[in-house]
């Protein structure tokens, strides 16, 4: 990954205040059913996060009811579920070799609660439907492994040595540890990234850097399909694949160079005839890189021969606008669209990040088409490991663990204001862009809309929130961000 990073800094703090168009009812929490189809007195429950940290992920008191709209001067946000866009695969972390070794640290209740809350769908939990792992280590492991690594000057290619072993339980734990959130989340879908091929793949023989010889094209698609194979047998099943971590950043530890071409090629030629041959319908994403080059995704999906085999393309935002993917979107329409990846910084300010990574994470990859949206690892420990030798040394995970004790970082509020409010199934429906107040809508398949606004002022906002032809009238804090439910 990247280390760029946007910060801004956040003026004040305010209360928040709803004022209702007509009296006030109870709350409801997420994921009840008890919807009315009656516009005109719904109860509105709402969820507060504020950069001043003195309200997270809090519902708020006195819901809201719609009413009658009223004449005022206040911007306005209208929802409209007539207008349908992309469905939602999910929102989640990559649970990376680091961070699945501090859980299975945790003492076995600790451990319980805490799965409990991340992957469960009562109470406090937060819902996470999505989960980005690694094929072999990523620089957030101890050390960088591939699943078939052999002594220098030799190659496997049978891949006779290929095993699962470094993942699980006399490794990182990683397989042992997806399968007990598999039995909280059934429905939990996968993303498996390789960060290197075998390094007897590759032309500098090192795990950073370098390029997959074409010659082994072939070896390593089998690589893939003999890794997707075992995890299934583990009781794994992986929803999709990129073919590489950021392919233009072969600077990291580990990494590998994969030119948009040589990616095309891969794809066309090895990986989705292997896929075929296979029987397997898992997922094959192409690029998993920076918003600077959509011209990379788009280079594999102008080919015919390579683009029948490929689902969509995924994004990281360390470097151009996330308007990138609506730029794929047009001249792809039938590919779907992920984001992927998004870090924040161990120097980071929790105001600043909270309201960038809203507005482009949440609600920016949303409005340009993504089905998913991930903040990067999970977890790391008090001094931001385990990384690999020249890995990250400042990735703060969503989670600080030490032992028994978890720290909620801002990562975690980040994901937890779309994800226990937005579960996989949901539609993307129409709501307009207003101002400095950002936004996404959705309907749930409950029937429940969402609509999640960032208020990117550096003032507290008051905003009309109209819904065929009611509204409420919400007062948001300066940089907050506020997920409503009806």
């Amino acid at each position: 990954m990247h280390k760029v990073f946007n910060t801004i800094l956040l003026a004040g703090s305010f209360s928040i205040a709803l004022l209702a168009c007509s009296g006030s009812k109870g709350v409801t929490q997420p994921g009840t059913t008890n919807d009315t189809s009656r516009v005109n007195g719904a109860v509105v429950n709402y969820w507060l996060s504020t950069g001043d940290q003195q309200s997270l992920l809090q519902l708020q008191p006195n819901s809201p009811v719609f009413g009658a709209t009223t004449a005022n001067g206040y911007t306005t946000i209208e929802v409209d579920s007539t207008q349908t866009f992309q469905e939602v695969d999910g929102f989640g972390y990559t649970l990376t070799g680091g961070s699945a070794q501090l859980i299975n640290a945790m003492n076995a209740t600790a451990k319980q609660q805490l799965l409990q809350e991340l992957f469960g769908n009562t109470g406090n939990a937060i819902g996470i439907s999505y989960l980005r792992i690694s094929v072999g280590a990523s620089d957030l492991n101890a050390m960088p492994f591939t699943y078939d690594d052999v002594p220098a000057g030799q190659t496997d290619l049978p891949l006779a040595h290929f095993s699962l072993e470094p993942d699980m339980a006399g490794g990182t734990g990683l397989i042992p540890l997806l399968k007990e959130i598999l039995l909280i989340n059934p429905n939990l879908k996968i993303l498996a990234t390789p960060w290197s091929a075998p390094v007897w793949m590759k032309d500098n023989g090192s795990f950073k850097g370098g390029a997959l010889q074409t010659k082994y094209y072939d070896v390593y698609a089998q690589y893939l399909v003999k890794y997707l194979q075992q995890m299934k047998a583990a009781g794994i099943t992986i929803d999709a694949i990129t073919p590489q971590n950021e392919p233009l950043n072969p600077d990291n530890n580990p990494s590998l160079k994969m030119v948009a071409e040589a990616q095309r090629d891969f794809i066309k030629n090895s990986l989705g005839p292997a896929f075929a041959a296979a029987g397997l319908n898992t997922k094959i994403i192409v690029y998993d890189h920076n918003c600077d080059h959509p011209d990379y995704p788009l280079t594999i999906l102008a080919d015919p021969a390579a683009a029948k085999f490929v689902n969509g393309s995924a994004f990281h935002l360390y470097a151009g606008d996330i308007s990138a993917l609506s730029t794929v979107h047009a001249s792809a329409p039938d590919k779907a669209l992920y984001f992927t990846e998004q870090w924040t910084s161990a120097t980071g300010d929790f105001a600043g990040d909270l309201r960038w990574h809203i507005k482009n994470v949440i609600i920016g990859s949303m409005r340009n088409y993504s089905r998913t949206a991930l903040e990067w690892n999970l977890a790391n420990d008090p001094n931001y490991g385990p990384h690999t030798p020249g890995g990250c040394t400042e990735c703060k995970g969503a989670l600080t663990i030490s032992g028994v004790n978890v720290t909620r970082n801002v990562a975690y509020y980040i994901i937890a204001q779309a994800s226990k409010f937005v579960p996989a199934g949901a539609v993307r429906i129409g709501s307009n862009q207003a101002g400095n107040l950002y936004n996404v809508a959705f309907k749930r398949p409950d029937g429940k809309k969402v609509l999640i606004v960032l208020n990117d002022n550096n003032t507290a906002i008051s905003f009309n929130l109209k819904y065929q032809g009611r509204q409420v009238i919400p007062v948001l804090p300066a940089g907050s961000v506020a997920t409503f439910v009806w």
